[in-house]
């Protein structure tokens, strides 16, 4: 395993790793369960209507990431990162003085937060480690997206230690101290790689050192390679892509969300269930990096789609009626394999089949996408029960859209070679998306 990459981009690794670690829709997301007490005792907001906050977020999250790919054109990726990292501290600390009685001030801030903060969501780190590897560009971007996983393990824990000393404004506090805590490193390590440090888009495309070992050849070209918006707009792969993703994620998402009240259906107390579902946040992890790293080495395409139809083991495992403890508990890993797998696969695959010179505004269309199916999916799985009154619709449809999903990936063929990069106008970082052609569309 040829380590240059690492070694030339660790910083720019371990940059994205914390950004996604704290970036808001993984630090809001998974702390806010600690901030729904409080808020009912400060302001009397009940617990029902503070879960409403969340679709905000993501409508918010929407509209962030379809115009974080235009802003980074005009500002570039890096000031835009760096002015989002401030607004979203100055944000959170709005957000000490704004709450009062009316709950519409928790939903618009909720709402506002990932709009400033548009420049700092994980498809900027997603983006950034994209363009600096290109061989292990599939372990690379499972490392930098495990901060999702961090976060899920220490954020509620965290904001819940600060609320019980401080209350509940030390919690956006931490937030804030967080963001602004980020903006040194980013201000010194966010950097786009120098005309000459990048290879082609394909890692297929590596020459041979006198070792054996696989080479990235330097470039000289005058652009990022890959197609523009609108080619990638109209592509039939990009659809194929949209379709197969949110069909899995939809099936995924649904299932995080229902996967406790199923085991108690079956029997098992909270405290059982917990202990079973305890398992997803690891195998999450542990999927994220598997599938990075057979994505590397195999065929995209292939271990994508292998990857996305895990899922479908644990739903069958959970329809055959199991009440076995071991049993529930891989099948709950197996969902969680696929869940860590689905933002990786997506990054993947953007950036192979269509290149880095229009990643932002593609990867943003295609996230907003995924964002809107993420809040519908528990209100489709909610009809799905309330229409049969058991969870085997839900795991009838959990298997067939996983399958489904991973079948349509198999369409797309083999990955294009693109041309190699870079232009000087993007080492300064003024722009990702840099010729003609891309700014045109």
């Amino acid at each position: 395993m040829n380590l240059f990459e690492f070694k030339r981009g660790w910083q720019i690794l371990l940059l994205s790793l914390l950004g996604i670690a704290i970036s808001i829709n993984a630090v809001l997301l998974y702390g806010f369960g600690a901030l729904v007490i409080p808020f009912e005792a400060a302001f009397g907001w009940d617990k029902g209507s503070q879960q409403v906050a969340i679709t905000f977020l993501y409508g918010g999250a929407v509209i962030g990431l379809q115009a974080v790919g235009w802003v980074n054109l005009w500002l570039g990726i890096r000031t835009t990162t760096i002015l989002s990292l401030l607004l979203m501290a100055l944000g959170y600390l709005a957000c000490t003085v704004v709450f009062n009685q009316s709950i519409w001030t928790l939903y618009l801030m909720f709402g506002i937060l990932p709009i400033i903060g548009m420049g700092a969501l994980a498809i900027t780190w997603t983006q950034l480690i994209g363009l600096w590897f290109v061989q292990h560009r599939g372990l690379a971007l499972a490392i930098g997206l495990s901060g999702t996983g961090m976060t899920a393990v220490v954020m509620p824990v965290l904001l819940g230690w600060c609320i019980e000393q401080w209350g509940w404004q030390a919690a956006f506090v931490l937030l804030a101290a967080l963001n602004i805590g980020l903006i040194p490193l980013a201000w010194g390590w966010f950097n786009l790689p120098q005309q000459g440090e990048m290879a082609v888009t394909s890692p297929a495309v590596t020459d041979k050192t006198e070792n054996g070992n696989d080479s990235v050849p330097p470039t000289h070209s005058t652009e990022l390679p890959g197609i523009n918006f609108k080619q990638g707009f109209r592509s039939r792969n990009y659809w194929a892509c949209n379709l197969a993703i949110a069909l899995v994620v939809s099936a995924v998402i649904g299932m995080i969300t229902n996967i406790i009240p199923l085991l108690h259906s079956l029997g098992f107390s909270s405290a059982e269930a917990a202990k079973i579902f305890s398992v997803f946040g690891a195998s999450l992890i542990i999927g994220r990096l598997l599938v990075g790293f057979f994505l590397d080495r195999y065929s995209p395409t292939i271990v994508a789609a292998a990857s996305l139809t895990i899922p479908s083991i644990g739903c069958v495992l959970f329809l055959v009626g199991s009440d076995t403890v071991p049993v529930l508990m891989l099948a709950v890993a197996l969902i969680g394999m696929g869940a860590g797998a689905e933002f990786d696969v997506a990054a993947y695959l953007m950036a192979r089949f269509f290149g880095m010179k229009d990643y932002g505004r593609l990867m943003g269309f295609h996230q907003g996408l995924i964002t809107v199916v993420s809040a519908a999916a528990p209100l489709m799985f909610a009809m799905l029960f309330a229409a049969s009154g058991d969870y085997n619709s839900l795991l009838t449809y959990g298997v067939v859209a996983t399958l489904v999903g991973g079948l349509v990936l198999l369409t797309l063929g083999r990955p294009p070679v693109f041309g190699t990069r870079l232009s000087a106008a993007a080492t300064d970082g003024k722009s990702v998306s840099v010729s003609d052609s891309a700014s045109s569309a």
